[in-house]
């Protein structure tokens, strides 16, 4: 049963995901798929499925392809998540990720519908009455048609209400949203180093430097920064403790979603209230925990819990004076 305030999660660029299951892909030659899945998908998507998994109220908004809607409405409704988004004629896209033995995934992402103006608007007033102390996720990429400050437009409306913004965005989006004043500022962000370093535009190759850089983003009025590293764990830098957490052994299966699933680990946890090491067990659990489930699902809490006790977590010095 979901409980606890309402969650709001964002997503204007929803994706049906194809995942084909292949033993090797190479390039030129005829690939054999061994099995083959569809999931409403898009980040936004996961994240509020991984949150009504956990039990959480969730409403979600955004925009959404009314001819292909079906997989998403069942997904939807079979989980209690409120369904405010908007509706498009046109298709929403279809991703394929093909999947190889051993976790190697390759996305070819298939254009879908476009989107203007007038239909951010209307997702903008979706989300009107949502205001002071209400946690906001907005995650993934932009359809074509909107300008690249979109989603930071509308994480600053939020923020200037006195909402808690989760921002998982990438490229000129994330740029978009970090030039924004402190008071529009999102509270949390979840780059992986990659996009960290891509918005910069400098290397970050040394812990010292991430560290450096997750700290001059807390100057911009941000509260919690998570750096994602992969197979090496995630830093969480806020502005009166840092940890790094390291992962607990991987699962054998598919990563996609796993970064979404951590985004839903760190707002589930900010809507509890939890310290920043509890925190930090929680958003790595979820992101390990997902990988033993295909789709935007999420194992028992007994087991996240489990996962959660087991995630090594220490001060952000210590893994800092090991680099």
């Amino acid at each position: 049963m979901s409980t606890g305030a309402e969650i709001h999660t964002l997503c204007l660029n929803p994706a049906i995901d194809l995942t084909v299951g292949l033993a090797r892909l190479v390039p030129g030659e005829v690939a054999r798929a061994r099995s083959a899945r569809h999931d409403p998908g898009g980040k936004g998507v996961n994240v509020a499925s991984c949150l009504a998994d956990w039990g959480a109220r969730v409403a979600i908004h955004g925009l959404l392809g009314a001819e292909n809607a079906a997989r998403f409405e069942k997904l939807f409704a079979s989980k209690g998540i409120a369904d405010r988004m908007v509706r498009l004629a046109e298709p929403t896209r279809t991703n394929i990720k093909l999947l190889e033995e051993g976790g190697r995934t390759t996305d070819v992402n298939l254009p879908g519908f476009s989107a203007s103006a007038r239909d951010l608007a209307a997702v903008a007033e979706s989300l009107a009455q949502v205001g002071d102390g209400a946690l906001v996720a907005i995650s993934g990429s932009q359809p074509p048609g909107l300008e690249d400050d979109a989603s930071a437009r509308l994480a600053g409306g939020l923020a200037r209400r006195g909402a808690r913004v989760m921002l998982d965005v990438s490229g000129a989006p994330l740029r978009a949203a970090l030039a924004l004043p402190a008071d529009a500022a999102p509270f949390a962000i979840k780059p992986n180093r990659h996009e960290l370093e891509e918005c910069l535009g400098r290397p970050l190759g040394r812990r010292a430097d991430l560290v450096v850089a997750a700290q001059g983003l807390l100057e911009r009025g941000i509260a919690l920064v998570v750096v994602s590293l992969g197979t090496g764990g995630a830093i969480f830098v806020g502005r009166e403790a840092a940890v790094h957490a390291a992962p607990v052994a991987l699962s054998h299966g598919s990563t996609v979603g796993a970064g979404d699933a951590m985004v839903a680990g760190i707002v589930s946890g900010l809507a509890e209230g939890l310290t920043l090491d509890r925190l930090a067990q929680r958003a790595t659990a979820f992101s390990v925990g997902k990988l033993r489930n295909a789709g935007p699902h999420l194992p028992e809490n007994t087991e996240l819990r489990s996962l959660a006790n087991a995630v090594p977590v220490r001060p952000l010095a210590e893994w800092l004076a090991e680099g």
